[in-house]
């Protein structure tokens, strides 16, 4: 008999999961090339990216409650469409942007480490050295269990929050000292901004991907989707508004390490490294859930047999598909030598933009092809059985698409064609069903 994942993660746990990679890197990260695109409308571009995550969110929650299983976006187009090979190629997708996603955060974590700590070696090597550390180190939490990762991520999420707090609370006696709508490059800029910091939303999905290590997955997964989604965007839009009512969004647009600059305009240069430590921990934490997403995953594809099933198999202590835990450690520290965050958030966006939509598409197609099949949540604004959030879902996030630069999207084309290209040589050795 196949071993099963572990049911230990609760509403709370849950909750933070999504927390932990949503509330990360993104904000501590992009927040300064944003607003060099968007001005001191920033805030509207995240709250444009909050309603955008917001109506795929929806769907997400309610195809949980249909298939709470891992391997979520995969498992959506395979029951809607029945195409195993579309079904991969989102599920190829899904992990090579998490995979390079958090490579390139481990990056983060180690620029913030080395401003922290400075060591008279070589600078590009130090920075490696410690991103392969953090992973390495992260991958081993990973593999001792979900409740073992979920504990280490609600320390490390709670001390995220709090740095953003603090910069949402600093910048009060500073409110209505710019004009929040002036755009350098008007409406192109914000949406451009928008394309942009989506990268710091993404992650709210995979709580899905948890829910065979959930308790009670089709209720507490929907609930846990949507309040990620309101405590995310709040939080998100007072911090960027706060920070240009402090600096100015040239200047923010000008640092790489904005929030601590945001912070040291109030409190000086100690409160430079207070943030920088407190973004350690929200890198991390990205890098964890990031890990954790990725093998679940591979695990979800595997057991599908749409992947090699050796990545199916769980260890009988931790409960944790480890060869899957073990592939992705591997691939992640190839990547840590790929470098700059924006290309790679932009790239991740892509993918995460084609992904939402062809799950929003399977919510509309499910519905008129399962009408029966049991939904414990259904998402709000329907005509019969068309769900109005889903249509809205996939304009919003083709519209984002091509907010992107060419090379970008032909740079896409390249790596889905090198899945395809991978999903015949499976087939062709047999490792895969057709």
């Amino acid at each position: 008999m196949r071993a099963k994942l572990k049911r230990e993660l609760g509403l709370k746990e849950a909750i933070f999961y999504g927390l932990g990679i949503t509330i990360g890197a993104g904000i501590y990260a992009i927040i300064g090339q944003a607003a060099g695109l968007a001005g001191n409308a920033v805030w509207l571009s995240f709250l444009i990216g909050a309603l955008i995550a917001a109506f795929t969110g929806l769907s997400y929650a309610e195809l949980s409650t249909m298939f709470p299983k891992a391997g979520v976006e995969y498992v959506y187009v395979r029951k809607a469409f029945g195409n195993r090979f579309l079904a991969f190629l989102v599920g190829w997708l899904v992990i090579f942007s998490e995979i390079v996603s958090a490579a390139t955060v481990s990056l983060a974590f180690a620029s913030y480490f080395e401003g922290l700590f400075r060591f008279n070696i070589n600078k590009t090597f130090f920075t490696q050295l410690v991103a392969l550390s953090l992973i390495l180190i992260l991958s081993y939490i990973n593999f001792l269990g979900i409740k073992e990762s979920s504990r280490f991520n609600i320390f490390f999420t709670l001390t995220e929050i709090l740095g953003l707090i603090i910069i949402i609370a600093i910048g009060i006696p500073y409110l209505g000292k710019v004009n929040y709508l002036e755009s350098p490059k008007g409406l192109s800029g914000i949406f451009s901004a928008t394309a942009l910091i989506f990268f710091a939303y993404i992650g709210f999905q995979d709580i899905a991907n948890v829910a065979e290590e959930t308790k009670e997955p089709r209720k507490t997964i929907p609930k846990a989707l949507l309040i990620v989604l309101a405590i995310t965007a709040l939080i998100y839009v007072l911090t960027s508004i706060s920070s240009v009512s402090i600096v100015s969004w040239k200047e923010l647009s000008n640092s790489s390490v904005s929030l601590a600059l945001v912070a040291s305009k109030v409190f000086g240069d100690n409160a430079y490294f207070f943030v920088s430590f407190i973004a350690l921990f929200a890198t991390a934490s990205t890098v964890l859930i990031t890990l954790i997403a990725s093998t679940r995953m591979l695990y979800g594809m595997a057991r599908e047999k749409s992947l090699p099933e050796v990545l199916a198999l769980i260890h009988s202590k931790t409960k944790v598909p480890w060869v899957a835990a073990i592939v992705v450690t591997w691939i992640t520290t190839i990547f840590t030598f790929i470098g700059d965050i924006k290309v790679v958030a932009e790239l991740a966006n892509l993918f995460v933009f084609i992904t939402f939509v062809l799950v929003n598409l399977s919510l509309i197609w499910l519905r008129y092809m399962m009408p029966k099949m049991r939904r414990a949540f259904r998402v709000p604004l329907n005509i019969g059985n068309y769900p109005l959030t889903a249509f809205f879902a996939i304009f919003l996030n083709l519209f984002m698409i091509f907010q992107l630069n060419l090379i970008l999207i032909i740079s896409g084309l390249l790596i889905t064609i090198i899945g395809i290209i991978l999903y015949f040589c499976l087939k062709k050795l047999s490792l895969i069903s057709a």
